[in-house]
């Protein structure tokens, strides 16, 4: 006969671990800091420069001071010693620009904005473990999509025409160039949508980013796997109706890094991945060529001319400016200031002033000169060769070498693979969200170069990440084969 012991051998109930209050809320402070890192000039469209610049030095001095008094164990010298070292070493040369800019003022007020959003990275990267880094910029991307969705909308049915800058109706009778408008008022005539950035360029790139983000967390299984589809879908429409030339050459480019990765990740011995680099180097050299060779029939099919609507006349104007000053440059300035009077009426497109070079590498020339260009290159050189081995190496921390790959390793990779191509175009990958990814995804490989293990995650865990995270530190031991 059974008999029910008074003394079972698990251990009582115990009510599931939850985040603190502050946890939640500086996990939901850090969404807003990259939100608006990718909504980038919808603040300017919004409010105009003054409540732009509110925002983000505001912000920044917020997350400072979060920064010291949540968490002051990040300001140890142990952690100093992890930095992106190359971006850092950038940041100081176009600090050091002051002393021979040819444009003082703009210097002094874009490295305050350099200086903000590299703090703003850093902080990012330093109180988010691996998991919530990418929660977190799911949920951002995800308010920035809607909201741009939601503006297009309330624009087409409420406004009921185009809109300008800080919502003002245009004045009857004026003929406005298309460039001039916030939002077009395009939802439902099939033309290119702005969303909230005020130009389609930046739409599309934040709806490929969403999308490789989206996918990412998919391939977790994170919760609510069936919203990530429609958030994916609402990502890809956004994507192809803003209709960025650049950005489907940037998608091309995810999806070429995206299948050697995979190839990669089924590697078993030395040697193996030798034949993916030669075929992934033949494939991107080949592509390039075609691309070249091609690019009238190329750039026509996509609706754009073959010198990119007209980026080849500015790269000109700023080409002969940068070899007047080829070492040192002409002084920082990202983005430029249209009111300053070195770039004012300089380069105008469309009736208004330029305010980039429209290609990453010749904007640093012309600001910083040739060692600038030096110090971009290995900074992006590094973290290119540190997101790649933190995609393809699996995870590995003692004897076990065959544990699971993650998907959220993919996420650098991808997001270098878009910045390097919009590189070409824009100057993106300068400012806003391009650099605050590039610092701060650098700087939580350094700090945590695998998923959930490492002194740098475990601190983190030890204030209650999410469930798949302390869990994984419980992971039952394994048998060495």
């Amino acid at each position: 006969m059974a008999v029910h012991t008074k003394h079972p051998v698990a251990a009582p109930p115990t009510a599931p671990i939850r985040e603190t209050t502050a946890h939640l809320m500086l996990r939901g402070w850090c969404i807003f800091v990259i939100a608006a890192a990718i909504a980038g000039t919808s603040w300017l469209m919004a409010f105009g420069a003054v409540g732009a610049g509110v925002v983000a030095f505001g912000s920044g001095i917020v997350s400072i001071g979060l920064w010291i008094a949540l968490a002051p164990g990040l300001l140890w010298p142990r952690q100093w010693r992890r930095l992106p070292w190359f971006a850092t070493l950038y940041v100081v040369w176009a600090s050091a620009s002051l002393l021979w800019t040819a444009y003082p003022s703009a210097t002094t007020l874009t490295l305050l904005l350099l200086f903000t959003t590299t703090l703003q990275a850093l902080f990012v990267g330093s109180v988010l473990t691996w998991r919530e880094l990418v929660r977190a910029i799911a949920s951002a991307l995800k308010w920035v999509l809607a909201l741009s969705l939601l503006l297009e909308l309330w624009v087409s049915l409420v406004w009921g025409g185009p809109m300008l800058p800080e919502f003002v109706r245009p004045e009857p009778g004026v003929k406005y160039d298309p460039i001039v408008y916030w939002v077009r008022d395009n939802l439902f005539d099939g033309g290119r949508l702005q969303g909230l950035f005020g130009g389609a360029n930046p739409l599309a790139y934040a709806a490929l980013l969403g999308m490789v983000v989206f996918a990412i967390r998919f391939a977790e299984r994170a919760p609510h796997g069936r919203l990530l589809v429609g958030w994916f879908a609402l990502a890809a429409f956004l994507f192809v109706r803003a209709g960025s030339a650049t950005a489907w050459l940037a998608a091309a480019a995810v999806a070429v890094v995206l299948t050697t990765a995979l190839l990669m990740r089924t590697t078993r011995r030395a040697g193996e991945r030798t034949r993916y680099y030669v075929a992934y180097a033949v494939v991107g050299i080949g592509g390039l060529a075609v691309l070249w060779l091609l690019r009238e029939r190329v750039f026509a099919a996509l609706g754009r001319s073959s010198d990119l609507t007209g980026r080849e006349g500015i790269w000109q104007e700023v080409w002969h400016r940068a070899i007047e000053r080829p070492v040192l440059g002409w002084g920082f300035a990202t983005p430029w200031v249209p009111t300053d009077p070195m770039f004012d009426g300089w380069i105008v497109d469309h009736g208004q002033t330029v305010m980039q070079a429209h290609n990453m590498w010749l904007d640093v020339f012309f600001q910083l000169g040739a060692i600038g260009v030096l110090l971009i290159a290995l900074t992006f050189l590094a973290y290119v060769w540190r997101s790649w081995f933190f995609a393809i190496d699996r995870p590995r921390w003692d004897l076990v070498a065959d544990r699971p790959y993650s998907a959220l390793t993919l996420l650098p990779t991808l997001a270098g693979a878009i910045l390097l191509v919009q590189g070409l175009a824009e100057s993106g990958p300068l400012l806003g969200w391009g650099w605050f990814f590039v610092v701060m995804l650098a700087f939580k490989i350094k700090q945590a170069p695998l998923v959930g293990r490492g002194a740098s995650e475990e601190r983190l865990l030890g204030e209650q990440g999410e469930p798949g995270e302390r869990d994984a530190r419980r992971e039952p031991a394994r048998a060495v084969r």
